[in-house]
């Protein structure tokens, strides 16, 4: 005998949502890369203030240092997603199959986030960061700092290697050069003083298209202390992420570094609203005239591109 709709209701196809969410990790790389601010109008404007002013010595009186006006301007986008559920599934009990929708309408949600920023970071490139340049630029200066690159390029056939690989699939010892290459030029940048920006940066995470992550994750795994994904190298710390949205991209050759220690990250995620669900039930308009309930995610939220200083775009050639 059939099951009523009572017994499979709306209700119990939300908490099939809501139970693979309970269920779901949050996508570890995010926060390592990105500040968390939310938001309560159409925009919001992140003032870049340069940085504190480095220690002199008290000669005359004192010298105060004013705020940079540069800034970012974010505003939030409206996302949604949508699942018309026909009565006559519920009425069957199509649970097994109402579950796996369920599930994997919970994944978007907490893959959006990812989504969004790997996009910014492919575009990094062409995208305009606070500074007027593009995020990955070889030409960045504030102030003092002379002008900057966090893009370069690595000859993998110069680097010095018992095996060598092609820039699609470089050995791992060319890997793990490239990889410390982009890690010390993290290290080369500067603020609007001159000071050294990133000079007690110990922490790092390599992001990688899912062609270069064998070599990845053989070049560094020599020095791996705590996982299969952290290294430790002369004092550093060294997380790999294997991206796959990179590989969809066309990336096949580059890769990104970040410092994951900063108080200031690479890229800002905004939130306006946690995603929501929002429901046409049984009883309904819209299921007396589509015999079919809808079950919609939204969120108003969005991204951008924070300190440019906190990150590498490394091109393999």
């Amino acid at each position: 005998m059939s099951k009523s709709l009572q017994d499979l209701s709306s209700r119990a196809v939300i908490g099939m949502y809501y139970e693979r969410l309970e269920a779901l990790n949050a996508i570890g790389w995010i926060d390592g890369v990105s500040n968390y601010f939310t938001s309560d109008q159409a925009m919001e404007k992140y003032v870049w203030l340069g940085m504190p002013p480095a220690l002199r010595e008290w000669i005359g009186s004192r010298q105060a240092k004013g705020l940079s006006a540069e800034g970012m301007e974010i505003k939030n986008r409206h996302f949604e997603s949508t699942l018309d559920i026909l009565l006559k599934d519920l009425r069957r009990d199509k649970t097994g199959q109402l579950r796996v929708r369920m599930g994997e309408f919970a994944e978007r949600g907490v893959t959006h986030f990812a989504s969004l920023l790997s996009t910014s970071i492919v575009n990094g490139a062409t995208a305009l960061c606070y500074d007027g340049q593009y995020f990955f630029d070889t030409d960045h200066a504030e102030g003092k700092s002379g002008s900057q690159s966090n893009t370069i390029s690595v000859d993998i056939s110069a680097l010095p290697a018992t095996a060598h690989g092609v820039v699609t699939a470089p050995s791992p010892e060319e890997m793990q050069q490239a990889i410390l290459k982009s890690i010390a030029q993290l290290h080369t940048f500067v603020d609007d003083q001159g000071e050294p920006i990133n000079e007690l940066a110990s922490e790092f995470l390599v992001m990688v298209p899912v062609g270069l992550s064998d070599a990845a994750r053989s070049g560094l795994s020599t020095a791996r202390v705590s996982g299969p994904s952290t290294f430790s190298m002369d004092g550093m710390s060294v997380k790999l992420a294997v991206n796959p949205r990179f590989t969809v991209a066309g990336w096949t050759d580059k890769f990104t570094t970040f410092r994951t220690d900063g108080s200031v990250k690479p890229l800002i995620r905004q939130e306006e609203t946690k995603p929501a669900l929002k429901v046409k039930d049984e009883n309904s308009e819209y299921a007396f005239d589509n015999d079919a309930i809808q079950i919609g995610l939204d969120t108003w939220r969005n991204v951008g591109y924070g300190r440019w200083q906190g990150s590498v775009l490394t091109t393999l050639v």
